[in-house]
This record gives structure tokens, sequence and C-alpha cells, in this order.
């Protein structure tokens, strides 16, 4: 037995060895980056500080194109706007694709949904999304007086603090949650709903595990992870009782199907599949379906109503913003009680705010990986098909070669000399090119119909002996506030 493994062990040793020179000699190709250790790659310098200004420190020491290696696959990360602008908007169609994440291909085994998913799945998906989307009215009046019920909500939750300390979560949550809910299923969640607190949990279970070592690890042995217990299997297990949730609603609705009038993304998508029955390359299914209604209600969740609670943090930050907002709607909409998204173009310092906010404070600690689907030359290093890139748009919202002072919220970043609002191309907070954000025009309506609202009704201030709220973000995939309160002073009551 000893003479086993004393040949054994030396050979497996040497195999070791052997592949990871070979990695170290196909790493040579690549951009330069954290150095790689046998098997775990590069994961050991996250380990040895994860912040969420991690990529921001890496880009510092290695450049604005480099490589991360987890375990044997290279990453390649784009930092700064001018690379990321020649990743994906100079090269749409070579950077389109999605890696399969090794939960897709170990716990699923096969590849569904829309933000994850490439080929053929992803573009009959997308382009369903889109259109469906525009038939529900999203960016017309229909969707605007969608939302102002829920806004309207939203300030009725805050009047009943009556100017006490209060932390504002639970309410954005629920407000944000149900727009998304009215489009997907057809119907809205109190705020004391369990099922409603339990979809609260899971959405922050996972926000935490995918920016943990735990998750790296699982990317890089997911035989091995897949057998053991940890923060992941409870992870899975939420995940999976969302899209079980998902499932009841697919088979409610085919229940009591309105073929004529469709109400929700249910509706539409029965309808879809109805017409793509007999084509053979139609990828609409029961599947699909549950995991792509899954997908937008903690995609749309999660990311603007984290960029809401920034808003009112900022709000109570900076008084004299605040209060120059205030005065720019009472001179444009005098008495009028209603908010129109058209009135965001006479008001530009409302919407350079609102703009300020997602460009200072980007909600995601960094974009969905994508995959390179064809061998492309950027930035002056060749990046092979095949390569999982990684677009750091937070780098780009705070490139200093491109905004005054990146790292102070400043409205005027948004504003000419005149006072006039300004469109920045370096304003990427919902991606670019054939990925870009697919609820971008939604989730612009519920910002600035949420924020006008309740800073019309409400003056927001810090509760007494607070002296300021901590403005460095909780990581996670979503970076939102610590937990805070505030105080909704009605702006009625003199």
């Amino acid at each position: 037995m000893v003479e086993f493994w004393e040949l054994v062990l030396p050979l497996l040793l040497g195999l070791l060895i052997l592949q990871y020179l070979k990695q170290l000699w196909s790493s040579r190709n690549y951009p330069p980056g954290p150095f790689q250790l046998p098997i775990i790659g590069g994961i050991w310098w996250m380990a040895a500080g994860f912040s969420h200004d991690i990529l921001t420190k890496l880009a510092k020491q290695y450049g604005n194109i480099y490589t991360f290696w987890l375990g044997p696959q290279p990453v390649v990360i784009l930092s700064g706007y001018q690379a990321v602008k020649e990743g994906i908007i100079d090269h749409p169609d070579d950077f389109n694709g999605r890696p399969v994440s090794a939960y897709i291909a170990t716990e699923l085994k096969r590849t569904v949904g829309v933000l994850f998913a490439s080929g053929e799945i992803w573009k009959q998906h997308r382009r369903f999304g889109v259109v469906t989307m525009r038939k529900m009215g999203v960016g017309r009046k229909i969707m605007e007086n969608q939302i102002e019920v829920e806004a309207k909500h939203l300030v009725e939750a805050f009047a009943c603090t009556k100017g006490q300390p209060y932390n504002p979560l639970l309410a954005i949550t629920n407000a944000v949650s149900n727009v998304i809910c009215a489009v997907a299923f057809g119907y809205r969640y109190s705020a004391e709903d369990e099922e409603f607190k339990g979809k609260l949990e899971a959405m922050e279970m996972m926000g935490k595990y995918a920016t943990s070592i735990v998750a790296l690890v699982y990317e890089i042995f997911p035989w091995m992870m897949h057998r053991l217990p940890g923060p992941h299997q409870k992870v899975f297990h939420l995940l999976k009782r969302e899209i079980s949730f998902a499932v009841g609603e697919i088979e409610r609705h085919r229940e009591h199907q309105n073929k004529h009038e469709p109400q929700d993304i249910i509706d539409f998508y029965l309808l879809q599949l109805e017409k793509s029955k007999d084509d053979p390359s139609s990828t609409y299914n029961d599947d699909n379906m549950s995991y792509f209604l899954t997908e937008l209600f903690i995609a749309g969740t999660e990311t603007t109503a984290t960029s809401l609670q920034w808003a009112l943090l900022f709000m109570v930050a900076y008084p004299e913003v605040q209060e120059k907002v205030c005065r720019e709607m009472e001179e444009v909409l005098g008495s009028s009680e209603s908010v129109s998204y058209q009135d965001q173009k006479n008001l530009p310092f409302t919407n350079a705010v609102i703009h300020e906010i997602l460009r200072a404070r980007y909600v995601l600690f960094l974009a969905i990986p994508r995959e390179c689907v064809n061998d492309v030359k950027i930035c002056g290093f060749h990046i092979p098909k095949g390569t999982f890139v990684v677009t750091d748009l937070r780098s780009v919202l705070l490139d200093p070669t491109r905004w005054e002072t990146p790292e102070e919220f400043n409205p005027h970043h948004f504003l000419d000399k005149e006072g006039n609002f300004v469109a920045r191309e370096e304003f990427l907070p919902f991606g670019a090119g054939a990925r870009v954000c697919l609820g971008e025009q939604l989730a612009k309506m519920e910002l600035f119909l949420f924020f006008t609202h309740l800073l019309r009704t409400f003056k927001f201030q810090l509760p007494e002996g607070v002296k300021e709220l901590r403005k460095e973000p909780v990581l996670g995939f979503s970076l939102h506030p610590h937990p805070y309160k505030i105080c909704a002073i009605p702006r009625n009551v003199k």
C-alpha cells in the first residue's frame, strides 16, 4: 500500500505542476493581473481584502484592462470609460454572450431565462421582453399611472410616521416591487405580507452570496461544493422557492387566461406559447417563463429600490440640494398635485440630481459577466473567443478622466453653464450594447416619479441627535446603504 502511494502521489503532484505550468504559459497572451496560484487562480487576492472598491484597486495596480483568474478560467475586466467603450460599445456583437455559470451547469444542467442565457434563448426572450414592455405601456402614460398609484401608497407610508425616525427600506422596496408585480403577475403586495417578506429575505441572501468567497469557490469546484453544506445550499433553496412561486403563478394564469385582453407578462407569454407551438426553433416554454419572471422580479426590484434608498440618504446629507429640487418643482409645477414623467424636461436640476445619484452610487458590485463570442482585439490585447469579460461600470461612472469631481456628489456634472440638463455618454449605469438593461426605461420612470412625489410632499432630515449618515455601501451584489433612519416632515405643515 505504501509503495502504491509512493508512486501515485509524485505522479499526481507532477500532473498538477504540469497543468499549472501550462496555465502560466497560456496566461502570457492575456492582459496582466494578480498572480495566479495553482488550482485557485487569483481568488487569494480577494480573500486578502474583499471590499466594494476592490476592482478599483486592481485597475490602479494592473491598468484599465486586466485578467483575474478564477481557478483555470481567465476573466478579463474592462475598467474606465475608454476600455468599456472599446469593448461593449465599439464591439457590441463580439461581447453579447453569457458564460455558463457553475450553478447553471451543475444545478440546472440547462440554460434558461434571459439574464444568463445566450444564443436563441436570449435573442427570443430579449425580443419578447422589449416588445411586451412596449405593449404594456412602459414609457407611456399607462405605465406612468401604475407607478403613480404606488408612489401615492409610498407617500402614505411616510405620512403614517408623523415625522418620527423611520427606516424607509421596507416601504421603498414594497413600492418598487409592486410595480414589477403588476407588470409580471397582475397584482400588488402589502408591505406586511409574509410572502413579500420572504422574497426580501431571498433577495438579501442572494445578494450577499454573489460577492462571497464561497461563491467564487463554487465556480471553481462545483462538483465538490454541490455535495457540501454551506450558505450556497440555502441560496439555491431560496432561488428554487422563487421559481416554484413563478410556476404556481403560471398555472393560475393558465386556468383563468383571457386571450383577448392580456393583463401582464404571463398572459402575453402564454399567448406567445400558443403562437409558436408549431415552431421547432422556438425556445418558449414553461421553464424559461418561470426563470424569466424570477429574473424580472429580482432585478427589477433590487436595483431601483436600492437607488431610491441612496436618493433619500443623499437628500438628507445635502439639504441644500434637496431644497433646490423642491424650489424648482414649486416654480415649474405650481400647485399641481400630480407630477408627470414628461415634467423632467422642464426640471433640469431635479433630473440632474437623479442622474448624479445613479452615477455617484452605482448599485451593482459589478455588471453580469459576458462571454467573448469571437476573437477580438481591444486596448492592444488579443481576447480569445470564449473568454469571460466583465465590464466595471462603476469605474466608468467614477472615471477621473471623464468627470470633473468623480468622488463628490455633484449634480452639476449633468448641467451646462446656463443650468440646462446635459446627457453624458459616460453615463452608463444601465450598461450599453445588445445587453443593455431590459428594464432601463421602466427604472427611469420609477426613479423620477417616486423621487418627485416624495420630495414634493416631505422635507427629509436627520433624526434629532444624529449628525450624519454613513455614505459607504454595504458589500453585496447590490451596494445598498447601511440601515438608516430619517424623518419625513410634511411640507404643508408650517
